[in-house]
C-alpha cells in the first residue's frame, strides 16, 4: 500500500552567486508573501472605510463599494485594525522624519 502525501507549497529559484552559498538553490515558503500582502489590503481597507466616514459624517450619500468598504472594516478585528493603523503612523512618520531631514539637513549646514 502506497500513502500519498501531499508536498509543502515551494518555490525554487536559482541563486546568481551560489559559490557564496552551500546550496545551488533557494528554498522559500510563499505563505510569507501572502500575510505580507494582507497588511497592505488591511491598510488599503481602512483608508477607504476612513473615506467612506467622512462622506457619511458629511450625510452625503455611500456608494455600493464605500460600503462595502466600512462594513468589511467593522467586522475586522481589533488586532488587525491596530496594525493596519500602526503600519500607517510608523510609515507615515518614517516618510516624513526622513523628507524633514533632507529639507532641514541642508538649512542648518548652510
Amino acid at each position: 500500500m502506497i500513502e500519498l502525501v501531499a508536498a509543502p507549497e515551494m518555490e525554487v529559484g536559482d541563486l546568481e552567486e551560489a559559490s557564496n552559498h552551500g546550496r545551488s538553490r533557494l528554498y522559500s515558503d510563499p505563505v510569507a508573501d501572502e500575510q505580507s500582502t494582507e497588511i497592505f489590503d488591511d491598510l488599503y481597507l481602512g483608508l477607504r472605510a476612513g473615506g467612506a466616514l467622512r462622506k457619511q459624517r458629511r450625510g452625503e450619500p455611500l456608494t455600493v463599494e464605500e460600503q462595502e468598504a466600512l462594513g468589511r472594516w467593522q467586522r475586522l478585528s481589533t488586532v488587525r485594525k491596530g496594525i493596519a493603523i500602526g503600519g500607517f503612523a510608523v510609515g507615515t512618520f518614517g516618510l516624513g522624519f526622513t523628507l524633514g531631514g533632507l529639507v532641514f539637513g541642508r538649512w542648518r549646514k548652510a
